[in-house]
């Protein structure tokens, strides 16, 4: 057969590529296989220790009766250990292979019907019917989610591996023994009710500022004013002291009922003026 030198050159390539198909079809089938370390679009993929990820799910207290929810879930394994717990369980993560890999993990546990993966930005993901997060995520990345963290319900646990959220304090910090590595420290926060603003009381009127779940402010009564102190909250649950009586109470919307002791007692309400 004779052959111009172009031509040989396109017989050799067409040889080579023939050849190297096979190899190339071998590598694309093969399974997903996650690195540590891998560049995501807001943070590289590191796993929680399997040790962790259960002192994070007993600090959260997790039952059956919560929804939890991890943003970036990586391989899985947070939601996939919740819903062994029960609970119901949304994974949101932007790297599809990883939402197969979950996906395909939960079914092997035997959790799918509970634990569910879905692929999206963590930032717009709708995190409104979480009553638990789990997360490991950076502190810039936690910065930006705080605004949607202090719009859940009161209450609603966010439970973090290593890194926390900048300006508010844990309610509990926890380190684990075992195969953690550096990753050992879980740290849990319970989301406050919002309570910023005047207050008016049968007898005066209150006035609260608020940071995250530490409270301050003051109780004016016929022209007198008094500092608040000690002033917290728990989820809904409010604890504040003026001059020797101590307030305990709820937070429901834009009332609050509770109980006080000390200098004065009895039964107290207040409800939210602006």
């Amino acid at each position: 057969m004779d052959l111009s030198r172009f031509d040989l050159r396109l017989l050799i390539a067409s040889v080579v590529l023939a050849l190297a198909a096979p190899a190339f079809a071998q590598k694309a089938d093969a399974p997903f296989t996650p690195t540590v370390g891998q560049a995501g679009k807001d943070v590289v993929w590191v796993p929680t220790p399997p040790v962790l990820v259960e002192k994070m799910l007993d600090l959260a207290k997790v039952t059956p009766q919560d929804f939890v929810m991890d943003l970036g879930s990586g391989d899985g394994r947070n939601i996939i250990a919740a819903a062994k717990r029960g609970a119901k369980a949304l994974g949101v993560e932007f790297n599809p292979d990883m939402v197969k890999l979950s996906q395909d993990a939960a079914a092997k546990e035997g959790v799918a019907d509970k634990a569910q993966f879905v692929q999206g930005d963590m930032f717009e993901a709708d995190i409104s019917q979480a009553t638990v997060l789990a997360l490991f995520l950076l502190t810039d990345n936690l910065r930006r989610l705080t605004p949607k963290f202090l719009d859940l319900k009161p209450g609603t646990r966010i439970v973090l591996n290593h890194y926390g959220i900048d300006g508010w304090e844990p309610e509990v910090t926890e380190r684990t023994t075992g195969e953690c590595l550096a990753w050992c420290t879980a740290l849990l926060y319970i989301v406050p009710a919002k309570v910023a603003g005047t207050w008016r009381l049968p007898q005066g009127e209150l006035t609260l500022d608020q940071k995250f779940q530490m409270l301050s402010g003051n109780y004016a009564v016929d022209g007198n004013s008094a500092p608040v102190e000690q002033g917290r909250l728990l989820g809904d649950q409010i604890t504040f002291t003026v001059g020797k009586t101590q307030y305990v109470g709820r937070v429901s919307g834009d009332v609050i009922t509770g109980t006080a002791k000390g200098g004065t007692n009895g039964a107290w309400q207040a409800t939210r003026v602006r």
